[in-house]
This record gives structure tokens, sequence and C-alpha cells, in this order.
């Protein structure tokens, strides 16, 4: 490590490390308001953490507690409900409760660095708030946090990592379309989260030692869902991407000598078990039979939800021998499920013929590891912190726990790790693709997977595309990124820190291939959709923000899948879904078929659907359109997610990419050109000199809106460039907070 970074340096502690006062510590900010903290020791680090934390970004701390919590509602008002309701149905306060209670249990250092964190943020809040005129707007004042509540909010925020509701979708597609369909929609299309990663060795570096780079792809939010920070302790000197919320540096981080990454892996590791209960005579008992035809007692109990400008609601929360309950038949939990073993049913699933695949007459509940196990692995955080080489990293990955990942790291002795970590059950091969019955024995969890591990040989590229955790999954991301990725690292033997921009720009966009190929067979077109067809077939490719031919491209795609999502094949699925609206991202007919239609166009399965004749028609609808020439990024603009819209907000930036490209700005094909799912951060971690290091983050380093520092890097990343990570401390500004 450079002695620029070198905590020793520290000369600003007190005698007494644990003291209530702030000045155990020192806060500096970088040019663009990034905090660099330096304190006497690690758990007075993590109270600076938590202290700076809530001072930038008290409203998107209090936002994610009370998500956590499932209370949102009480000051974001009705719309917010139907996620309270589901945080409280899945139990997300109550597991990071036993978590932390098992934590302090079992590993009381690693509870006492996250309590200290806590005891920042409660310190931060008041001052954090007092900045903020959303919490006035809104009526919510801020309250003291549980040691708990980092937990939650990680709980919260990885909670449908995994997907499970495309278990929903499955299911639903099998019952219209065949058994053998399962899996039609699959094409390893787009979820909640994806990223890019890669890692180039020395030997192809210009400094002789590895680059680590890379992007989380999420929906963006503001304020942002990544927080550049560094943390600075006698022990360590870290620094990287934190979730605000939750202490040190989970996914993204450089200890100046070794630095990790990690991606998605899209592992299943959550299943849905349609459940069969019976009533007692009194309503309160709730029974549910379990294996070997046993009744077993359900947890039960209410809750209320406050609304803000509506009414409160009653929530009935049930949990069964294995797990919560997320779905009630038809609102009750008797409802739509057998309760007689003598019924006809389908043995299965365990309901009548009208069961529907989409939860609205099942009732679902959902297991999880956390829940099982108690733990979060949460004890891997300090130890990345205080990682020094690859071995260190890889054994705290061993504690791992949740959300499963695929991690790249390196460090300066030449040290390089590509493995997966996480928990992963073990169970029978029908519960990663559906809903399977609670009463039969052979889909119980049997244990944890091993997690992969691979040799490093040349380029390592992770994309949430099948590969080391394939035996972990079901549906991956389409090979375009990794395979791109690739291509574009082999063009050099030479690569820098700064040269990683022009693979996080990339747009070229492999997967207009399958619909552009239709094209040429196409006979008696009329004039507007022959001159169209050779325009498309002559275009590079590339999502470019100023691409005209890009635009059209994305026209095309989308009169393709309004199309086939018309086609008579589809009617059964083309229904608005019924069930919790928290599932309906997963499904909806419109955007399936948007993500699937790579595949969609070249399966053999429902022969019956007429592709071609679908896409000639989208052609002459798109030429007969005559819309003037547009740059897509005038219709592929930025769409954050805010929990309370700012009226005065400055028009969003158009975008290149799109989401099979490296630049993975996605549109919903079909639906909408907007993007709200892109990069929420792009590092580059250079091995040799981490000052050389690179990142940024689509708004900026503070949470509150109209501040210096809200949106200072929105230009810089919306043109895939970087800024500079600064590790002199000579060149930081020193603040008091």
């Amino acid at each position: 490590m450079s002695s620029e970074s070198d905590p020793e340096s520290h000369t600003g502690a007190p005698d007494e490390p644990h003291g209530p006062t702030p000045e155990s510590y020192d806060v500096f900010r970088d040019p663009w308001g990034i905090p660099h903290l330096r304190a006497s020791d690690e758990l007075e680090l993590a109270r600076a953490q938590g202290r700076v934390t809530a001072f930038d970004r008290a409203w998107q701390l209090e936002v994610e507690r009370h998500r956590a919590e499932g209370s949102s509602a009480s000051f974001l008002g009705p719309d917010s409900v139907v996620w309270d309701r589901f945080a409280r149905q899945s139990r997300l306060a109550d597991t990071a409760r036993l978590c932390y209670e098992a934590m302090e249990a079992d590993d009381p250092a690693t509870s006492a660095w996250v309590r200290a964190y806590v005891d920042g943020v409660n310190e931060g809040m008041a001052a954090g708030a007092a900045r903020d005129e959303r919490f006035a707007r809104t009526g919510l004042a801020p309250s003291p946090w549980e040691p708990w509540v980092p937990l939650a909010i990680w709980v919260a925020t990885h909670i449908l990592f995994a997907g499970f509701p495309t278990k929903l979708w499955r299911e639903r597609v099998a019952r219209a379309l065949g058994e053998e369909t399962l899996t039609l929609f699959a094409t390893d299309g787009p979820r909640i989260a994806g990223s890019n990663g890669w890692m180039v060795p020395g030997d192809r570096t210009t400094t002789g030692a590895a680059i680590i780079a890379g992007d989380p792809h999420r929906f963006i939010e503001d304020p942002g869902v990544y927080q550049q920070i560094r943390l600075s302790c006698p022990e360590y000197d870290v620094l990287g991407l934190a979730v605000p919320g939750v202490p040190g540096l989970a996914h993204f981080g450089h200890t100046g000598s070794a630095a990790w990454a990690i991606t998605n892996a899209m592992s299943d590791y959550q299943d849905l078990y349609v459940e069969r209960l019976r009533r007692g005579g009194d309503g309160a008992a709730v029974e549910a039979l379990g294996p070997d035809g046993v009744w077993e007692p359900v947890a039960r109990h209410t809750e209320t939800i406050a609304v803000a400008g509506g009414d409160d609601v009653e929530v009935e929360i049930l949990e069964t021998a294995r797990g919560p309950v997320i779905v009630h038949a038809d609102g009750d939990p008797g409802a739509g499920a057998a309760t007689d073993a003598a019924t006809a049913t389908d043995s299965r699933t365990g309901t009548g013929t009208a069961g529907s695949a989409d939860g609205s007459t099942w009732t679902l509940s959902l297991r999880y590891p956390p829940r099982v196990r108690r733990d979060l692995g949460f004890a891997t955080l300090p130890a990345l912190l205080r990682a020094r080489t690859v071995a260190d990293i890889d054994r705290a990955l061993d504690g791992w726990a949740e959300p499963v990942n695929v991690v790249h790291a390196a460090d300066t002795e030449g040290g390089l790790l590509h493995r997966v970590a996480g928990a992963v059950p073990l169970r029978h091969d029908t519960n990663r693709l559906r809903p399977v019955p609670a009463w039969e024995p052979e889909h119980a969890w049997q244990g944890w997977a091993p997690t992969p591990a691979e040799p490093v040989q040349g380029f390592a590229v992770m994309a949430n595309a099948r590969g080391i955790a394939s035996p972990l999954g079901v549906e991956f991301a389409p090979p375009h990124r990794a395979d791109r990725i690739r291509e574009l690292l082999s063009g050099s033997a030479d690569w820098s820190p700064k040269a990683m921009a022009d693979v996080h720009r990339d747009t070229y966009l492999a997967s207009a291939e399958p619909l552009l190929a239709l094209l040429p067979g196409f006979e008696e077109l009329t004039p507007a959709a022959q001159e169209l067809r050779t325009r498309l077939l002559a275009w590079d490719r590339r999502m470019e923000a100023g691409s005209t031919d890009a635009t059209l491209f994305s026209a095309l795609r989308t009169a393709t899948v309004r199309r086939l999502a018309a086609d008579p094949v589809f009617a059964d699925l083309a229904g608005a879904p019924a069930g919790p609206a928290v599932f309906h991202p997963w499904l909806h007919l419109v955007p399936k078929i948007g993500y699937a239609l790579e595949g969609l166009l070249t399966s053999s399965l429902v022969p019956e659907l007429d592709r071609a004749a679908h896409v000639r028609a989208a052609l002459e609808e798109t030429a007969a359109a005559n819309s003037p020439d547009t740059p897509w990024a005038e219709v592929h603009r930025l769409t954050p997610w805010q929990a309370v819209p700012d009226p005065d907000a400055p028009e969003w930036p158009g975008l290149g990419g799109d989401h099979d490209c490296v630049n993975a700005t996605s549109s919903v094909p079909g639906f909408t050109d907007l993007t709200a799912r892109a990069s929420a951060a792009r590092y580059v971690w250079d091995l040799a000199r981490r000052e050389d290091s690179l990142w940024a983050v689509p708004l900026g380093a503070d949470g509150v809106t109209g501040t210096p520092h809200h949106r200072d890097q929105l230009p810089l990343w919306a043109r895939c460039e970087l800024v500079p990570v600064v590790t002199d401390w000579a060149r930081l500004t020193k603040e008091s907070i």
C-alpha cells in the first residue's frame, strides 16, 4: 500500500477511542464530495461510516428502513401498501432480528461492529434530516435505528434478487402451452439485477499488475444505490462502493494490496411451496399439511399498515414450517386449496382444477436461506476490509450467504480468484422450476451446495451468463455481454485503467441478429419497407446515443414484440396478472416476449406461431409510420426511481446502449424505450497503483437534492466516463459534521 494512504499517519485520534464525541474520527472529502474517513480503530470507523452516511443520505436511509420494516406507506401513501404487505408477510424485519440475535450470540465482534455503525447513524440522522426538505414535505420524523436494521435493509434489497416469481410465470406458461414449453421464455433474459465484471491479469496490462473492472446493473434510484467511500483506521485502509444503510464494502472494494468485485451469479436459492391450510372453528388456529400427511400448526398474527392519506390496512401474517406465507388464496388462507384428502386434486400442486398459476388462488409460502440459517453472512464484511491477499478474500467469502455472487479478486502478489460465494440449498430439481407441494417429502431442503471455483486462465469475465455458476441456476443472461467483453479484451495486450472505459461504453447489440436475419427472406414488400430493410441490414448494430438506425431497429423490435404478444397462441398468457402486484413485473406477457425475443424467433417450440409473418407485418408497420430520424438518446432516456418525485428535477439524460450491450442501459422491448435499469456504478481497480483506480456513479455522493454533489457525476456517467480515485490525504479537504 502506498504511503500516502497509510492510516498510521493519522494524528487526530483522541486518547479515548470509544468516546461519544465525533473527534475520534476525521472526515475528509475529495473534489467530488466523496467521504474519506479516518478513525482510531475499526469500531470508531464503523461509527463514522454510519454518521457520515446519515448526514449525506438521511432520507434514503429512512426510506430503506421503512421499506424493510413494511411501514413506508405511513409517509409515502397508498401506492406503497403493496410492498409493505409483501415485506411484512415475508417477515423481512423479523428475519433480520433473528439473524442479528444469532450473530450476537455466536459472533459478538461482528455484532458490535454493526452496532457501532447504527450508533453512528443515530448520531448523524438529525443533522442529515435537517438538510433534506423531503422529511417536512412528507411529515416523516426520523426515529432511532435498532442494531438489526442494517441486516433488514440488506434482506429487503435482495429478497427479489433471485427472481423467484419467475416460477409462477413458468407454471402459467406450462398450463397454457404445455409442459414442454416450461422454459420457453427463459432465453436467459434480464432479471432484477445483473452486472458486468472482468479481470485482466498482469501479463496483459501496462503495469504488470492485474486490473479488475465492471459495473453492477440495477434499477437506478435517486439517491443512488451505491455510495463511494473510503474507510481508514490502523487495521486497514479500504475504498469502494457501500450500500447505504449497511456497514463495510460488501460488493466492491480495494484494500491497497487486494481488490474484489462481484456479479449476480443468477443462482436459484429460494423456493415457493404450495400449502394446503385449514382453519379451526374459531378461525384463529391454522394448520398446514406437511410431509407424510401430518397437519402442522401455523404461526399466525395480524399487523396493521398505517397509510398516509388512506385507511389503515390489516395484514394477516402466517408462517408454516417451510416459511412465511406470501400469497393467501383469494385473500383467505383456507380458500383455493383442498382441505380434504379425499378431494380430487392435482397430485403435484394439491389444488383443484381452478388453481391459478399466477398465485391468485394458491396459498404459497417462501423458503429463503437467511430465514432458515439465521445468518446473512455479515461476518464476511469486516473480514473483507482486513483482507491483504486473495487468500484472505477467499476465506472471508466462505461465510457469505445472500445474494449468491460470482467473485473476482486479485492482489499485488499476483494472486487471482474466480469463485461463487453464497448459500444455495440442495433439493429436488423441480423446486428450481416451479412451485412445489409442501406435503411431499422429496421437496425438502437437504443441505447446501458447494460453491464452484475456477482457475484464472487469461481474462476472467463474469456477466451473468452460463459458466462457473451454471450448476446452481436455471436461467442466465444471454452470452452476448460476456462474449463481447472477451472480444474487446482480446484486442490488446497492454491494458491500462483509463482504457477500461472503452469496454464500459461499448454498445454493440449482438442480440439483434435473429430479428434482422429474417428480413432478407421477405418478398413483395412496399417500397418504404424495402428501404427500411436495406437500411437496417446495413446498420452497424451499435446502439449509440446519436444513432437514428438504433431508434428504427427498436421501433421494429417493438412492433414485432407486440404482434407476437397478440397472437392467439398466447391468448391464455395475455391477461393482466392476478395475485400480489409485487410479482407482476415477472408476469406480464409483453415484457416477457421482449426479453425472450431472440429465443422465440429461433425456437422450434410452438410451431403454430408464424414468426416470419409477424416480423414482416412489423417491418411494414414501422416503415409506414414514416417517423423522422430520431437519435436513440432522444427516446432512450434515464428514468430513475424516486420515493418522492422531485418537481423541479431537470430532464434526465438520454443514453446509448441497451439491455444486451456491455453498456447495459435496459429498455423493455415492446413496452418502452426509456431505461430505469443500468449501471448503478462503474469501477476500475488497479492493483499496481491504487491511486490510478477510477469510478463513477449515476448521480453523485450527496443524497440531498439540489446540493453541489447530488448529480455532479451524472453527465460523466451518461458518457461512460470515470472520475479518479483520490488516495492522497493532502489532496482532500477536512470537514466537521
